[in-house]
């Protein structure tokens, strides 16, 4: 099962439809070629039961089991155990990790069942091939911080963010211990959400229809089943869509998922431990080095939804989309894995 999960296949291993020279909008995309070498893809309808299933039960698998434990155990449910850890940045990191972690890591699991079932197809093949797996997170990491600290910047350069005051152990250098295990928990977290929607819903839908459809389908039903999140508006709704789209770029761009996978995490952990703002309409644990607050109209900052709800967001995500798109047409080709180069 080990080589299964993250092995890399060799050259005679390799799709033979990937073309070199191949431009990664197509069907012909090195993460669509590599769905293909499943037994048999899913309509459209059971692609979006199957997605919905696996982010249901992928948090009942873990999650479930541990809130019965800690319930029958204490008498009160975890949730409740935040604000007692309240206090210290590290227990509060430690229980927003663990709180991540159970919810998100039982989708690895179910997808690699749905893989290894249904589809009949290695789980590497959803975008972890092994080769420049850590070049592709670092890139990544880098520039899911540069594009967060992007729509700060904005947010601040018209006055519309602000230092705030806040418990002394939970911000700045004492929150360091706490911050960086709340890193953890995002780890596991945003990878899960592209797995299954940039890593199987989107390569599965192109392979099988169109890529267009892959990537329209794949960000509403990102955007979508973000919509029980608390504090969401219509800005928000339209952003969770644009980074949809802006998330199946890079992927495609890639021709993988460690990059998109590691923009993800570090995009959420800047909002929450490293700026102190909301996530998606969720306040984080764990501590912030940097803790802001928002002080101007709700149309720009997100209001209590985080900075994804605001208009900054949607000037970073557009940019971002038309660099994406603009690397291709300045002459940069994909290479075989699909990858940044020239």
């Amino acid at each position: 099962m080990a080589r299964d999960l993250l092995s890399t296949p060799d050259a005679t291993d390799r799709p033979r439809d990937v073309a070199v020279s191949d431009t990664w909008l197509s069907t012909e995309n090195h993460l669509v070629a590599l769905a293909r070498r499943a037994s048999r893809l899913p309509r459209l309808w059971l692609t979006l039961v199957v997605g919905t299933a696996m982010i249901v039960l992928g948090a009942l698998l873990f999650g479930l089991p541990v809130f019965l434990a800690t319930y029958a155990l204490t008498g009160q449910p975890p949730r409740s155990w935040s604000e007692s850890f309240a206090d210290s940045a590290v227990r509060s990191g430690l229980y927003q990790t663990v709180a991540l972690v159970v919810s998100f890591a039982g989708v690895y699991v179910i997808v690699w069942v749905w893989l290894r079932w249904y589809e009949r197809r290695p789980f590497w093949t959803v975008g972890f091939e092994r080769d420049g797996a850590i070049r592709k997170a670092l890139r990544g990491g880098v520039v899911g911080l540069l594009m967060l600290g992007g729509a700060v910047a904005l947010m601040a350069a018209v006055g519309y963010a602000a230092p705030e005051d806040g418990p002394p152990q939970l911000q700045g250098p004492p929150a360091v211990p706490g911050v960086l295990i709340a890193l953890l928990g995002w780890a596991v977290q945003g990878p899960a959400e592209e797995l299954v929607c940039r890593g199987w819903m989107l390569p599965v839908l192109a392979a099988r229809y169109r890529l267009w459809v892959g990537v329209l389908v794949s960000s509403v039903f990102f955007a979508v089943f973000h919509g029980v999140n608390p504090n969401l508006t219509p800005i928000a709704g339209l952003n969770l869509v644009l980074y949809g789209v802006f998330a199946a770029l890079y992927a495609l761009r890639e021709g993988g998922l460690w990059g998109i996978g590691a923009q993800h995490a570090a995009w959420n952990w800047a909002q929450g431990n490293l700026f102190g703002l909301e996530v998606s309409g969720i306040e984080p644990a764990g501590g912030m080095l940097i803790n802001l607050m928002e002080t101007g109209p709700d149309e720009v900052t997100g209001g209590a939804f985080g900075p994804e709800g605001g208009l900054a967001i949607t000037l970073v995500l557009l940019a971002g989309i038309v660099v994406l798109l603009a690397v291709d047409r300045s002459g940069v080709a994909p290479s075989r894995t699909g990858s940044f180069e020239a």
